[in-house]
């Protein structure tokens, strides 16, 4: 189903299931409002560092009875996986903003004169930021309420290297329970053995993406909300240079280890 009224239906598409699981994925949005068009260098709206082709991938979850909730517009609008108060999320490195300001790559997305201003930052969280966060807390307390706990999955991929974000190449896939403060540990080690399993990917738990806002502020253990994030590299399931097509070898390699991350979230239940 869609969103819970007129306004939001145009903002996120939201399925709910009948499992104690949603899937979130905030930066796979690939719109812009036509009234933004001109702010942005004519680059942006190429969307380059949008979190491709998730809801096509996590669309899996739907069959086996697990929420998705999926936004429509595309992250340089306003970053639904940082706080409004737009703390950074790893202190002292390179970030992006609630409104980023720069591409991954470092330079300008916005023309000269043209990036919003606190007035422009409010609307939008009003608009674009809230509405998503609302259906969010909704579904997780929905879920909640029926089976006793619910697991957030936060779905995320990028770039393999983005020299001014990091150094270095990424491990293929990055699990991140906040240093394991967001989920029981039972879960985090569920989660662990499912990767360590499998040969084909790199992979490392609680690394350089410990989980952004969402898997820290919805993540509570204690009240039966148990939040984890994955972010893995675009080199997994697609090409990384334009214009960004699924790679179907890629994909079919991939799919059954998200396939046993998502069972075993299903199948997991707090001791």
């Amino acid at each position: 189903m869609s969103g819970m009224n007129s306004q939001n239906e145009r903002v996120y598409t939201l399925h709910r299931g009948n499992q104690p699981l949603l899937v979130s994925v905030p930066h796979a949005g690939i719109e812009m409002p036509e009234d933004q068009h001109g702010r942005y260098v004519q680059r942006a709206l190429q969307f380059e560092d949008t979190d491709w082709h998730l809801a096509t991938l996590y669309d899996f979850v739907r069959s086996l009875g697990a929420s998705l909730l999926v936004p429509r517009f595309s992250r340089y609008l306003i970053d639904l996986n940082r706080p409004k108060g737009n703390a950074p999320m790893y202190p002292g490195a390179n970030n992006t903003e609630l409104c980023p300001t720069r591409f991954f790559s470092g330079e300008a997305l916005y023309r000269a004169g043209y990036a919003p201003d606190a007035n422009e930052i409010a609307r939008r969280i009003s608009l674009y930021w809230q509405p998503y966060h609302d259906a969010l807390r909704t579904e997780l307390d929905r879920i909640r309420g029926v089976h006793g706990h619910v697991v957030l999955f936060d779905g995320h991929s990028i770039k393999s290297e983005l020299p001014w974000l990091f150094e270095g190449r990424l491990p293929d896939l990055n699990l991140g329970t906040a240093a394991g403060e967001s989920c029981a540990a039972s879960l985090r080690a569920a989660l662990g053995r499912v990767l360590d399993v499998q040969a084909h990917y790199t992979h490392v738990v609680d690394g350089r993406f410990k989980g952004g806002f969402i898997t820290r502020h919805y993540g509570a253990p204690a009240q039966d909300v148990h939040a984890v994030q994955l972010e893995m590299c675009w080199s997994c399931y697609m090409a990384e240079r334009p214009p960004y097509e699924l790679d179907g070898q890629r994909m079919a390699r991939l799919m059954p280890v998200l396939s046993a991350l998502v069972h075993s979230m299903l199948r997991w239940t707090p001791a």
